[in-house]
């Protein structure tokens, strides 16, 4: 089993920056891929954006692509994304995913473990 906990969620203004982190634990060395996602109420759960555990390749949503970076510490067994340039629509719940199989995945389904989720509110 692998748990994930993330952090980092808050309120910011449109325009400014959140770094979102997620631990993991337990069984980290039987992942291969990390990802994020988001939901906002009434909404779908959405693709944010993948790395690969150990070659660390990348891959975005089109919506974030250019504004949000995502990276992770091997060491720390930790994932990180950094947003920048908010804008009201990416206010969300933020969920950190993690799974064994290989290959970057933008489908929930790609993904058998999950984080409680993080607030992110942007103000316009």
């Amino acid at each position: 089993q692998v748990q994930l906990v993330e952090s980092g969620g808050g309120l910011v203004q449109a325009g400014g920056s959140l770094r979102l982190s997620c631990a993991a634990s337990g069984r980290t060395l039987s992942i291969n891929r990390m990802g994020w996602f988001r939901q906002a109420p009434g909404k779908e759960r959405e693709f944010v954006a993948a790395i690969s555990w150990s070659g660390g390749s990348t891959y975005y949503a089109d919506s974030v692509k250019g504004r949000f970076t995502i990276s992770r510490d091997y060491a720390k067994n930790t994932v990180y994304l950094q947003m920048n340039s908010l804008k009201p629509e990416d206010a969300a719940v933020y969920y950190c995913a993690a799974d064994r199989r290989l290959g970057l995945h933008q489908r929930a389904e790609g993904y058998d473990y999950w984080g409680q989720g993080t607030q992110v509110t942007v103000s316009s």
